[in-house]
């Protein structure tokens, strides 16, 4: 199969971003500073290197499907779905809420060509998809760091009450 005009820009698409998390997940690895440093400090390496590794499965499928993968810096700025890093130290509450929207730009993304790619090529689609749940947990697993739990409420009824019933 050959990939159509589409099909290729929309694959391109998900690859610019992929990129640009892989790197500015780097960035925020290493200007991170604050509370739960080394927790972050860590988690954001196992981003990163899922981040590579679905570029370049992506680009090799690209490459299977006659596309041509533009990584270049000039092409990965100018289309990149990601807003820019700060420069400097990030806080890790920062650094959370900014890799929190890194993650959910390049899934919102994903979710935005998902149904056009998959009317081209399912298999494609079924790459996609396994980046949208890797990513979608690392979303709920980044997001967490700085979240407080919720109050119970009258839909939490289900919530086991510690008492033995008969």
């Amino acid at each position: 199969m050959k990939a159509s005009a589409e099909l290729g820009s929309n694959l391109q698409s998900v690859l610019v971003d992929l990129i640009e998390l892989h790197i500015q997940g780097k960035q925020a690895h290493w200007s991170v500073v604050g509370t739960n440093f080394r927790d972050l400090h860590l988690q954001l390496d196992e981003i990163i290197d899922d981040a590579r590794i679905f570029t370049d499965e992506l680009a090799e499928r690209m490459r299977a499907l006659d596309a041509l993968p533009d990584g270049r810096t000039e092409t990965v700025t100018k289309t990149t779905h990601l807003a820019k890093f700060p420069a400097g130290e990030v806080d890790t509450t920062e650094t959370v809420t900014l890799v929190t929207a890194m993650l959910t730009a390049t899934v919102d993304n994903i979710r935005e060509i998902h149904e056009a790619v998959d009317e081209a090529d399912p298999a494609s689609a079924d790459i996609l998809n396994g980046f949208i749940l890797k990513l979608e947990q690392y979303i709920w697993m980044v997001s967490a760091e700085d979240r407080k739990p919720r109050k119970p409420t009258a839909k939490d009824s289900t919530r086991p009450t510690g008492k033995a019933t008969a």
